[in-house]
Parts: structure tokens; sequence; C-alpha cells
């Protein structure tokens, strides 16, 4: 298996773990943070729900310019949220669809102005997004627990689902 099908196989089930995290959110529950220093859920989730379209746009791009980044668009509404995750990972698979394993060797760099954060190949990067999709993910279960809102399993069962099984 090369890596385009890796990562096609790995999104898609990063995917069916990421729709039913981002599925539970309470509507009434986006301006909440635990901390001060955290997120809210509104841009935790967005960022969660964004993540898949950092692939495409590793795959079109040769690099991302904080120093030129427009203004982001931050979703506060669970349907919203799960509209911009489907269309994200959409555009990541018509992506990896088109790529070939060539294109995966290139160079791909984050910076921030003249500031360069790295640059690795552009197969590392979406490594790295996978990374930071269940990252985030995880994150924001952590949000959700602090609500008391049972969590699905990522990886098998939750310990909320445990409990549903033993009860």
């Amino acid at each position: 298996m090369n890596l385009i099908e890796i990562f096609k196989k790995e999104l898609e089930q990063e995917a069916q773990t990421t729709r039913k995290m981002l599925a539970i959110i309470p509507n009434d529950s986006y301006d909440w943070r635990p901390h001060p220093k955290s997120m809210t859920i509104t841009r935790l989730a967005t960022h969660v729900a964004e993540i898949p379209g950092w692939i495409a746009l590793t795959l079109t791009t040769s690099e991302l310019d904080f120093a030129t980044e427009s203004e982001h668009t931050f979703y506060s509404n669970t349907q919203d949220v799960l509209d911009y995750f489907e269309k994200n990972v959409a555009d990541a698979k018509a992506q990896l669809d088109a790529a070939t394993e060539a294109d995966l060797q290139k160079p791909w760099t984050m910076r921030n102005g003249e500031q360069i954060y790295f640059t690795n190949t552009k197969a590392e990067v979406i490594r790295m997004s996978f990374s930071q999709l269940i990252h985030h993910r995880a994150q924001l279960g952590v949000f959700l627990r602090l609500l008391n809102v049972p969590i699905p399993g990522s990886y098998g069962p939750s310990a909320d689902e445990m409990e549903m099984v033993f009860a």
C-alpha cells in the first residue's frame, strides 16, 4: 500500500471518530472554556473541523504564511461545525485522489513572515495533521467530559460506553 492509500484510509477512520465527537457538542456550550487560557468550544470545535482541510492545503500549496492569512470564521452551532468538517474532509479526499507519491516528497513550509517554523515534506505535514486532529479531538473530549457530556469511544469503547454495557 502506498502513502496516499494509507493517508486516505487514515483520513476515513479519523473522520468517523471525529464526526462522533463533533456531533455531541451541546449548542448552548460553545462559549464555554475550562480555563481563561483555554480556547472556547467555538474556537476548538472550529479548529478540529478545519484540520482535515490542512491536507488539501498542503497538497495544493508550498507553504502557509500566518503573516498573510486572512480572518477566520468560527462556528458556534453543531450543524455548522459538522458541515465545515465534512467540506474539509471532502476537499482532503479529492486532493489525495489527485496527488501522486512524488507530490508527497515535495517540501512544504510553515512560516510567519520571515520566521520559518519548519520545512518538511508534504507527507510529513499530512502525518502531522493527523496527529493534530487526534490531539485536539481529545482536548475537545476533555472539555465535553467537564460539561458532563457522555464521550464516544475513539479506538474502542469509552468509559461512558462501558457503563452502558455493565449497567
